[in-house]
């Protein structure tokens, strides 16, 4: 499209989805959210962002191949369920590693659940932009 109000809308809307998305993610493994909703909702901005721009430029946005996210993703959330494997527990049980210990708390949580979360997020995000991308070419 050619219009000028539509595509500095979509880069504004691009950008302001994929810090939502960001929020979605990081909060997901202990309320609702997470990997999948955030990664839909990363799709959806870079999906509008080539609604109005064109695949060629969102895919130069993107600056990875989907299909590479994608497989990242599922590397990633396989390395999740391996840690537990490593220290002795069953394959997917969560681990949780206190950075930063205090005084007065044990420290900033993180834990492969995040990981997974992790993996989840870039998995949707390929596979959706993959399929989103394709179909807007072939059109």
């Amino acid at each position: 499209m050619n219009s000028v109000i539509l595509i500095a809308g979509a880069r504004l809307q691009a950008v302001l989805l994929l810090v939502f998305s960001s929020y979605m993610l990081l909060r997901g493994h202990n309320a609702p959210g997470g990997g999948f909703v955030g990664g839909l909702i990363a799709a959806t901005g870079f999906v509008v962002y080539a609604i109005a721009c064109g695949t060629a430029d969102a895919r130069k946005a993107l600056r990875f191949d989907p299909g590479s996210i994608a497989a990242t993703g599922l590397g990633i959330a396989l390395i999740a369920g391996v840690m537990a494997m490593v220290l002795g527990d069953a394959f997917f049980t969560g681990q949780w590693l206190f950075v930063g210990p205090t005084e007065t708390s044990k420290g900033w949580p993180l834990s492969t659940v995040l990981v997974f979360d992790i993996g989840v997020y870039l998995v949707v995000l390929g596979s959706i932009l993959s399929i989103t991308f394709a179909l807007e070419e072939a059109v």
